[in-house]
């Protein structure tokens, strides 16, 4: 659980976010307290997914990482206005080069929402509420 391609390039670095539960084999993840970290990981160390959930138990974002460690994308539940035009929660994903820079917001498609499913707790395909 590091940052910023430390541990892409062998940096070892103190753990800065601790396991606070688990879904469907994948850690839930929060930011340790005085670190002032309220996301995710940019990078894993032996996963290749984390979770994030709102206070409520839902999902706020599934972080999905590559075999080299790296980040390749996002998928969260949080006002995009860029995309929906509005300031209410959308599902959406996001995607990520080796530079940690993302993609813009972009609606998740069906086949994508469907293999990540059970790992979007509270979340429905659109149109599904």
């Amino acid at each position: 659980m590091g940052g910023r391609g430390t541990f892409a390039s062998g940096i070892h670095v103190a753990y800065t976010y601790e396991k606070v539960g688990e879904i469907e084999g994948v850690k839930v993840l929060s930011g340790k307290k005085g670190t002032g970290l309220h996301d995710l990981p940019e990078e894993a160390h032996s996963s290749n997914m984390y979770i994030k959930l709102h206070k409520d138990g839902t999902l706020n974002k599934l972080r999905i990482y590559g075999d080299d460690h790296y980040l390749q994308a996002e998928i969260a539940y949080h006002p995009e206005p860029g995309l929906t035009g509005n300031y209410l929660p959308v599902l959406h994903i996001h995607y990520y080069d080796h530079d940690f820079k993302r993609t813009k917001a972009a609606y998740l498609d069906r086949a994508t929402f469907e293999k990540y499913q059970k790992y979007l707790v509270g979340r429905n395909w659109y149109g599904s509420w």
